[in-house]
């Protein structure tokens, strides 16, 4: 039972809130979930009251709500006491979150942009031209093979381009050993034509098989490589032929190493091999 000499020392759950800018049920929940117990519970009444000493650690879930730490870790930071150190360490890790995430955002919008800017001029971002039949010929290249996403394959361009220096011999490209897309497990093979045999730290030098391919260039962002693919799965099913593993993308025009560009102008042929 809580006296009314207690009461006068001690914060009402109302009190408490208005102190904090944390609502009653908000301190209803962080008391079950252990991370803001109050000090005292009436045993007779179930009310809740809090310390002075308190406020303190209620301003520190505050923020770690308003910057969307699981209520988990906050429980577990809070268990800990006063412990600056770790307290540093989830708002770094936190900050570099809300930092990445920002970044996506803003690739969104920008892409949000494009795609309208398509549809007032009554187009698409892309250009797709005819599907053609071709004869590859064999291909001496440099490759790393990995698993991951797509966008990593930028990257590993990077690394097979300054170790092959002038033995280079073409566009990059990238073999698909994927039937399927994927997100963040895709299995492919970053690529670079050579002149000569010259070996590459991490890398696989050897001859690229050649063979009877169909092929199509898009003009247009990464994005849009869908529509392309399917012009070309399409002529695919239409002529009966059966593909073969792997596919290939030749990025003919597209970002520099510094610089991105228009995705308008890239340029990427698309080569799927026949049986």
């Amino acid at each position: 039972m809580v006296t009314d000499q207690m009461e006068n020392r001690l914060f009402s759950i109302g009190e408490f809130s208005l102190a904090t800018g944390l609502t009653v049920k908000a301190l209803r929940f962080y008391h079950e979930e252990q991370v803001l117990p109050p000090a005292v519970v009436d045993a007779d009444t179930g009310y809740r009251y809090y310390r002075v000493e308190q406020l303190e650690a209620a301003r520190i879930v505050k923020l770690l709500r308003d910057l969307e730490v699981p209520v988990r870790e906050i429980a577990s930071l809070m268990a800990q006491g006063e412990n600056q150190e770790r307290l540093i360490e989830v708002l770094q890790r936190q900050k570099s979150a809300l930092e990445r995430r920002i970044k996506s955002d803003r690739q969104a919008v920008r892409k949000l942009e494009e795609f309208l800017a398509a549809e007032r001029t009554g187009g698409t971002m892309t250009e797709v031209l005819h599907v053609q039949e071709r004869v590859l010929e064999p291909l001496l290249v440099a490759g790393i093979r990995t698993r991951g996403k797509y966008g990593d394959c930028g990257r590993l361009f990077g690394t097979l381009f300054r170790g092959a220096g002038r033995a280079a011999a073409g566009s990059p490209m990238l073999l698909h050993f994927d039937a399927e897309y994927k997100d963040n497990d895709a299995d492919f093979e970053a690529c670079v034509p050579l002149k000569l045999p010259r070996p590459i730290k991490g890398a696989s030098v050897r001859e690229l098989a050649g063979g009877r391919c169909v092929s199509l260039i898009h003009k247009g962002p990464y994005e849009e490589l869908g529509r392309s693919y399917e012009r070309i799965l399409k002529y695919v099913k239409e002529k009966g032929y059966r593909l073969a593993i792997p596919s290939r993308e030749i990025y003919l025009k597209g970002p520099g190493m510094i610089f991105r560009g228009n995705p308008r102008k890239y340029v990427t042929e698309i080569q799927m091999l026949i049986e």
